[in-house]
């Protein structure tokens, strides 16, 4: 049905929520619609609500670590589920560019995405050594980023909170 993007107290971002959570919020008068979506109304059999498409929270919410876990999945969504090496998007694996056994770290600033054969064809060696350059230097991604790049549509209305991406902006490079 639609996502709705909250914002904490002070308009910070804090999460992407459902349409009907959303307006369950407002109703409840636990937050109050910033923006109102172009994609319709709620109607109840009585009534019609405007959909909201930005929601702000009367009450601050502290959260104690605001990043992004670094785990498969997100590495995988960091490099937009494409091999760092040759763009395969099949058979995928991560790979340490400095080698654990070369006291490479698990990092986000360390691991990649490769397919198979390419994490084979590098093995022990750095990219440099094996002749194999990265397409995008891995990075860790900012909240800012996770929001605004993996929650499907970005409504006009988010911009202002996320950030706008430019047309020809890598998926995590800024």
């Amino acid at each position: 049905m639609g996502k709705v993007l909250i914002l904490n107290q002070d308009y910070s971002a804090l999460t992407i929520c459902s349409v009907q959570k959303a307006f369950i919020l407002v109703y409840l008068n636990k937050a109050d619609i910033v923006s109102v979506s172009s994609e319709g109304e709620i109607r109840t059999v009585t009534r019609t609500f405007p959909r909201p498409s930005v929601i702000r929270l009367h009450k601050y919410v502290s959260l104690p670590y605001k990043g992004v876990i670094l785990s498969r999945q997100n590495i995988f969504r960091r490099d937009g589920h494409e091999c760092q090496y040759c763009g395969a998007t099949a058979d995928l694996t991560l790979d340490h560019v400095l080698p654990r056994s070369r006291g490479g770290k698990s990092s986000w600033t360390n691991l990649v995405t490769a397919c198979k054969t390419c994490n084979s064809k590098k093995g022990d060696l750095t990219p440099e050594e094996a002749g194999m350059p990265l397409k995008r230097k891995p990075i860790k991604p900012s909240f800012i980023m996770f929001l605004r790049d993996f929650s499907g549509k970005i409504e006009k209305e988010w911009e202002m909170f996320l950030g706008k991406k430019n047309k020809d902006e890598t998926v995590w490079n800024e």
